[in-house]
C-alpha cells in the first residue's frame, strides 16, 4: 500500500502538472473576484470564505477524473480487481495519494489567496483549517464519479457533473464553519462537527462506491 501510495502521488504531480494546475486554476479564480466587484474591501472581506471555498471545490474537480486513468491506459486495473489485497482498501490509499498531490496544495495556497479577499487573520485560519477537513470528502465523492466514467473515453465533464451535486453539502458546512469563527453569535464548532462527520462518512462510501463502480466496469 506504501508503494501504490508513493507510485500515486508520482503519477499525480508528473501527469498534467497534477497540484500546479489546480493551484494555478485556484488563483485565478479567486483572482479575478475583486476585479468583478470592486474595490469595496468590506465586500470582498464579507464573501471572501465563501470565494476561497468556491475556488477550491472548482479546482478539486479539475483532477478527478485521473484518479484511474493511469490504470486504465496501462492494463494494471485489471491486477488491482484481481489482487488479494481488498479493493476497497486500495481505492482508499489512491484517494489519500490524489489529496496529498492536489487537495493539500490548495488549503497551503489559500491563505495567500485570503489576502487577495481582504480577510483577517481568523477568517484565513478557519477557512484553511476547514479546507483541510472538508476538501479530503471532494476527493472521496470524486472516486465515485471517476470509477462510475472510467469506461468512457472522454468522461471528465461527466466525473464533474456527478460530483458537484454531492459536494454541495460539504461547501454548505465548510462556508458557515469559516463565517462562524468571524461573527460571534455564531458558533463555529457545530458546522465544523458536521463538516467533519461528512468527510469520515464519504471516506467510507466513496471507497466502496468506487469498487464496486471498477468491478461492474471490469466486467
Amino acid at each position: 500500500m506504501m508503494a501504490l501510495f508513493l507510485r500515486d502521488l508520482k503519477l499525480s504531480v508528473r501527469a498534467g502538472g497534477g497540484a500546479m494546475i489546480g493551484v494555478l486554476f485556484f488563483t485565478t479564480v479567486v483572482a479575478v473576484i475583486p476585479f468583478g466587484v470592486g474595490p469595496d474591501l468590506n465586500l470582498l472581506s464579507r464573501i471572501g470564505p465563501a470565494i476561497v471555498w468556491i475556488g477550491a471545490l472548482l479546482s478539486a474537480l479539475l483532477g478527478l477524473d485521473r484518479l484511474f486513468q493511469a490504470e486504465r491506459d496501462d492494463g494494471s486495473l485489471d491486477i488491482l480487481l484481481m489482487q488479494e489485497t481488498p479493493l476497497v482498501l486500495t481505492v482508499l490509499v489512491k484517494c489519500l495519494a490524489h489529496w496529498v498531490a492536489t487537495g493539500l496544495p490548495l488549503v497551503i495556497a489559500s491563505p495567500l489567496l485570503g489576502l487577495f479577499m481582504n480577510m483577517d487573520e481568523v477568517a484565513i485560519g478557519a477557512v484553511m483549517l476547514t479546507l483541510l477537513v472538508g476538501s479530503p470528502a471532494i476527493t472521496f465523492i470524486g472516486a465515485a464519479g471517476a470509477a462510475v466514467a472510467i469506461a468512457l473515453p472522454r468522461g471528465g465533464l461527466l466525473v464533474s457533473i456527478l460530483v458537484l451535486p454531492l459536494a454541495v453539502p460539504v461547501l454548505i458546512f465548510g462556508v458557515s464553519a469559516s463565517y462562524a469563527a468571524v461573527e460571534d453569535p455564531a458558533p463555529f464548532l457545530p458546522p465544523f462537527m458536521f463538516l467533519s462527520a461528512i468527510t469520515l462518512l464519504f471516506a467510507v462510501i466513496g471507497p466502496v462506491g468506487a469498487a464496486a463502480a471498477l468491478r461492474s466496469s471490469g466486467d
